[in-house]
């Protein structure tokens, strides 16, 4: 995470999207939210946000992606975001952001909370009000749970809601290439439908006393900068419930996996899809193959850096 000196009319910032390499899910807590545990990993699908002088706030969205699902009123994270900010450091202006999209939308991805975390940090610069890094982390996380990871990328551990992040060793890069979806899958209904099922076969996963924890297979592969090592360890405990809601993605899986890929796995709550390939020309063929299928695919690298400004 970077800042720089005030600017007089407008910054441009950078924040990545990210796979979740491993997600387990434990308890629901009592603010709404689930006890988890997640491997993060930053991609090279990124979102830019410019933020420029003004006397209010207001968002404009572009992209390649689909942008039909993202809000443009003060439902907007990157406008909410903004108005945070300026309300924690009694800020009296307000901000026109431009937001160019890459990350699918309500796929999985964490776009949504790039968003918010490449609108702190241009506003912070734009303005000059110069807040701390812990500062900027506490308001990520009142934003939503994926959003600290967004300030600060690379590959790390998030606990509680996914917001309490430790850092995590990973060598090199791993190579992604990523199925979209025409159809979005909403977080809370998967969870929801995660939750339901555990009540409906009386499955008490995890006590309330008893948190989620990363297994030490993940981060032995993410150390080693090993595919192979790292696609045996994939998991997500949400893939279960996002197959039952949208039961195409299993043929998706199927179809990566049986044309190269070493793994695939819902990203998130879905729908998007990624599938580890084990070197740049193995993720290359798989894109070929699967674009010809008709699919919507994209490669990505990761792990990369979190929220940076950018010098036009």
């Amino acid at each position: 995470m970077t800042s720089v000196p005030a600017a007089s009319t407008m910054v441009h910032a950078r924040a990545p999207g990210k796979i979740n390499v491993f997600l387990k899910v434990g308890s629901l807590l009592d603010d709404g939210y689930h006890d988890v545990a997640i491997a993060y990993q930053a991609v090279s699908l990124c979102e830019d946000v410019r933020a420029f002088q003004a006397d209010d706030f207001s968002v404009s969205v572009t992209g390649a992606v689909d942008l039909s699902r993202v809000p443009t009123d003060g439902s907007n994270i990157a406008i909410k975001a903004a108005r945070l900010l300026a309300r924690r450091t009694g800020y009296r202006g307000g901000a026109r952001l431009e937001i160019e999209k890459h990350v699918p939308v309500t796929g999985g991805m964490g776009g949504g909370s790039a968003d918010a975390a490449a609108t702190l940090l241009a506003c912070d610069a734009l303005w000059g009000t110069a807040i701390s890094r812990e500062e900027m982390l506490s308001l990520a996380a009142e934003l939503g749970a994926d959003v600290p990871f967004a300030l600060t990328g690379g590959t790390a551990i998030g606990t509680g809601r996914g917001d309490q992040l430790s850092p995590a060793l990973a060598k090199g890069q791993f190579q992604w290439v990523l199925a979209l979806s025409d159809e979005g899958l909403s977080t809370p209904a998967v969870y929801t439908a995660l939750d339901e099922h555990r009540q409906q076969y009386a499955q008490d996963i995890f006590p309330a006393e008893v948190a989620p924890s990363v297994d030490s297979d993940v981060l032995q592969a993410l150390r080693a900068g090993d595919p192979h090592m790292l696609a045996e360890a994939l998991h997500n405990d949400l893939q279960a419930p996002a197959l039952k809601m949208a039961p195409s993605l299993a043929g998706v899986i199927e179809l990566g996996e049986k044309n190269g890929a070493l793994a695939g796995i819902v990203s998130g709550s879905g729908p998007t899809v990624a599938f580890l390939a084990a070197d740049l020309d193995s993720a290359l063929e798989l894109q070929i193959a699967l674009s010809a299928a008709q699919m919507n695919v994209v490669r990505a690298t990761g792990p990369v850096h979190g929220a940076r400004i950018i010098t036009d």
